[in-house]
């Protein structure tokens, strides 16, 4: 109709959804009685573990062999991960009771770790950006799967002494600071892929500070700077 009425097409871009089969590979069917409801998935999974699943498994198109076990996978490699990073912020930071107001300020230079975080934390903003803008949601979710990866197991687990150091100091706010940035930046950037999460972290973490938006959904989704990217560090963690 809009060719016929206006000469062009009512959208610009097109996803085709493949069918979803089961874990055999046939189509799901009532008379197969290979159906899975989708309410009993939510209920044991949740909705953000379900849409990381259809996100990232394989290309929307594609179709999907769904399984309960796919989306369990699905949950304890990227969901559980990113949880348990969010969790060891807020646990260590009640510890030394910082006002969620007043996050720590931003470090003047920080040690390698620290840059490196934030210099991967860019590029993948940068990653991430690149794949959205081509409606390539697979390659831009399993993009901050690797980071969420390399923050959990590489950031958090070298910096452990810094943030257990008994007293307060330049070094300590300085790992505060920079798993703190990576926590608010990854909300804004996995929002329109886990949205409840994402709200959580923002509300906990970005709310109570004095400006800050009521919502992570209501935030400008992140964008890379330029200066905030060591590449050769990056190359040389990489090593």
């Amino acid at each position: 109709e809009s060719t016929l009425l206006f000469d062009q097409s009512s959208y610009r871009n097109v996803v085709c959804l493949g069918l979803i089969l089961d874990g055999e590979g046939q189509k799901m069917s009532k008379s197969k009685g290979n159906v899975v409801s989708p309410w009993e998935v939510l209920d044991e999974f949740g909705a953000d573990a379900f849409r990381w699943y259809l996100f990232t498994a394989q290309q929307p198109w594609a179709g999907y062999r769904f399984s309960t076990e796919a989306i369990s996978e699905a949950m304890r490699s990227f969901l559980l991960t990113l949880w348990n990073t969010y969790s060891f912020w807020v646990l260590y930071a009640n510890a030394e009771g910082i006002d969620a107001s007043e996050p720590p300020a931003p470090p003047e230079n920080g040690t390698d770790l620290d840059r490196w975080a934030i210099s991967r934390l860019t590029a993948t903003i940068e990653t991430v950006t690149t794949h959205m803008d081509t409606f390539d949601c697979t390659a831009a979710g399993r993009e901050i799967t690797n980071f969420v990866e390399e923050l959990s197991n590489w950031y958090v687990r070298r910096s452990r002494a810094r943030f257990w150091a008994s007293g307060w100091n330049a070094d300590k706010a300085d790992a505060y600071w920079t798993l703190y940035e990576c926590l608010i930046k990854l909300a804004r950037l996995a929002a329109p892929f886990v949205p409840f999460f994402a709200e959580v972290t923002w509300r906990n973490l970005a709310k109570p500070v004095a400006g800050a938006a009521e919502s992570v959904h209501l935030t400008v989704y992140p964008q890379a700077d330029a200066a905030n990217i060591d590449r050769a560090l990056l190359d040389q963690m990489a090593l």
